[in-house]
């Protein structure tokens, strides 16, 4: 299998045995990233809005790091601890992705990494 490990110092360190993305021919998985700063490895400050914000900056990173952008993306996958931040994911996504937009699966879970609100990773064909 061919598969080569992706890293960007924009987003922040994996926090366990995975690497930010892997490519394989033209697909790149990101893993999912949380809102953390990459510079600190703290949770970015301010509301939902900002947290998920921060969780796009860092697949965005990510991403560049690869070679594409998150334009490249054809499938996100958005985990939520309260599903009632929908409306504010999709205003989030709107300044980070152009039409067509990339197939989603939103998914309202339990918890998350670190006690935080929001996850999200991507599929991306470059």
């Amino acid at each position: 299998m061919n598969k080569k490990a992706i890293h960007s110092d924009n987003a922040p360190n994996a926090i366990g045995t995975y690497s930010q993305a892997i490519q394989s021919g033209n697909l790149v998985f990101l893993s999912g990233q949380i809102p953390l700063l990459p510079a600190t490895m703290e949770i970015v400050e301010g509301d939902f809005e900002a947290r998920a914000t921060q969780v796009f900056e860092n697949l965005k990173a990510v991403a560049e790091a690869a070679g594409g952008g998150l334009n490249d993306a054809v499938k996100i996958t958005v985990f939520l601890t309260n599903l009632d931040d929908f409306a504010t994911i999709n205003a989030v996504m709107e300044r980070f992705f152009e039409q067509p937009y990339p197939a989603r699966a939103a998914v309202g879970v339990a918890s998350l990494p670190k006690g935080v609100d929001v996850e999200a990773d991507a599929v991306l064909i470059i």
